[in-house]
């Protein structure tokens, strides 16, 4: 498939999955992707915990847009689309919403007395529909070709992405139901909006991956696409000789232990590799989604480079899905 035409297929590209799977790093990576090949992306922070700005080398993001790419950058392949970013919390999405209304002179006071929380617990999903509400203004304004939304972990990511339903059927009038209903319509709408969902390549994480796509069909109603599979390991050619016998063979001399160690390493990577795709098959059998696989990478401090070898495989992977029905 085209990347271009992948990724802008929606124009918003919601990220989920479970807490440790890299969510944040694999959004991280789609923006750049994305920007690599001339799409505009704007990226989306709704938790801030910061490490979104850290893998750009750049200042905590804010509320207002963050330049993390710049437009027109020229780099190996052509040129930049430019990445933007920010995050939208649901005090900052209520002071803009009263503003946009005429409501400016009691909006501040509003949120300082904190009549969000008293709102918040009388109206169950209230906080969610603000930031929701938010993302469907930059959607609707035109000013990107992609949106990328780091949503909450899976199981919060559930409630969060239902709260526009729940408003829909318990608010039938007023602005609050007028906001659920046009959040709802986005969510649903497959050209506007799809749900990435990222696991790795482990049992537990892929047995919630499972049921969050099955959550998201069903609660929800929103289109879901490939699912990201993060710190997979490749297959490596030759694992399995001897290093005895290959060292005899290659002519060099192994010390003492060495062969023992390294015999364990084999062992391990075999063990681990078998049982990756293991899940994946189990996975793949058990959720007709195709699959995005992106490497394990040995470090955890993760910066541009890392991020631009992470963009690579993740085009590497949209190519090899398949086109549209009637093309290759």
């Amino acid at each position: 498939m085209d990347p271009a035409q992948f990724l802008t297929a929606s124009g918003v590209l919601i990220v989920a999955g479970k807490g440790g799977v890299g969510k944040t790093a694999v959004t991280a990576a789609l923006a750049v992707a994305a920007s690599s090949i001339g799409v505009r992306t704007l990226v989306v922070e709704v938790e801030g915990k910061g490490a979104m700005a850290a893998m750009f080398d750049a200042d905590p993001l804010g509320y207002r847009d963050a330049e993390l790419i710049r437009a027109a950058t020229e780099h190996a392949d052509g040129i930049h689309g430019g990445v933007t970013a920010r995050t939208i919390t649901p005090d900052d999405a209520l002071l803009d919403y009263l503003a946009d209304h005429g409501l400016q002179r009691v909006s501040n006071r509003l949120v300082t007395s904190g009549a969000l929380d008293l709102v918040a617990t009388a109206v169950p999903g209230i906080r969610d529909i603000l930031v929701l509400g938010k993302i469907k203004q930059l959607e609707r304004s035109g000013d990107w070709d992609l949106i990328i939304l780091d949503a909450p972990a899976a199981g919060h990511a559930i409630t969060f992405l239902r709260s526009a339903r729940g408003l829909a059927d318990a608010v039938k009038v007023g602005p609050i139901h007028t906001q659920a209903t046009d959040v709802l319509e986005l969510l649903c709408d497959p050209q506007r909006c799809r749900v990435a969902l990222v696991t790795l390549p482990e049992e537990t994480p892929v047995n919630e991956v499972i049921e969050t796509a099955y959550s998201l069909e069903d609660e929800v109603g929103v289109a879901l696409g490939p699912v990201l599979v993060n710190g997979v390991f490749p297959i490596l050619d030759g694992v399995a000789i001897d290093p005895e016998a290959a060292a005899a063979s290659a002519g060099v001399s192994l010390l003492e232990g060495e062969a023992e160690l390294l015999r364990a390493a084999a062992e391990f990577r075999v063990s681990r590799t078998a049982l990756q795709l293991e899940q994946l098959n189990r996975m793949a059998n058990d959720l007709p989604l195709p699959q995005v696989l992106l490497p394990y990478l040995f470090t955890s401090d993760l910066g541009r480079p890392e991020l631009e070898g992470l963009a690579a495989a993740v085009l590497e992977g949209i190519r090899s899905l398949p086109g549209p029905r009637g093309t290759p």
